[in-house]
């Protein structure tokens, strides 16, 4: 499973420009700012939840939900009027692009195309916009295969 966070983490640094952060969700957003400094914008992967279904001889397959969350600092105030509402079609458009980044991505023939199937968005202490998506996709794990040589 960790190659295919590394690659979900890569392909975002590949098709979506000016992130200044991307990682593996540890709980960076919810932690003191200064034990974990964080900057904006950034993207963070994880909270994966797999429901696992054996296949037979140590195969298992494995379905999939990994939440990506987009934060944005909102420090611009964006009220009818104040001439920066365009700021709220930036901040939608970069949560766009990190959704068709990913949207149908898969890093070999053991996952299956990653598939969204619930968004939504919050706010969060210190102006911070949270754009939140979950995707879906199916793992094939033959790591335990019993005719595997890299099994111990």
């Amino acid at each position: 499973m960790e190659e295919i966070l590394i690659a979900i983490l890569d392909r975002i640094q590949e098709k979506v420009a000016g992130l200044s952060l991307i990682d593996e969700d540890t709980g960076q957003l919810e932690a003191e700012e200064d034990s974990y400094p964080v900057t904006f914008p950034c993207v963070f992967v994880g909270n994966t939840d797999i429901n696992w279904s054996d296949v037979g001889l140590g195969v298992q397959k494995g379905d999939t939900q990994l939440t990506v969350r987009l934060a944005i600092d909102c420090y611009d105030d964006t009220h009818i009027g104040s001439g920066t509402t365009d700021k709220i079609r930036e901040r939608q458009q970069l949560s766009t692009e990190v959704y068709k980044a990913l949207q149908g991505f898969r890093i070999n023939k053991y996952m299956g195309p990653m598939v969204r199937v619930k968004s939504r968005d919050y706010t969060i202490p210190g102006n911070v916009k949270v754009y939140e998506k979950i995707f879906k996709f199916y793992y094939h794990d033959e790591s335990a295969k019993r005719d595997n040589p890299l099994r111990p």
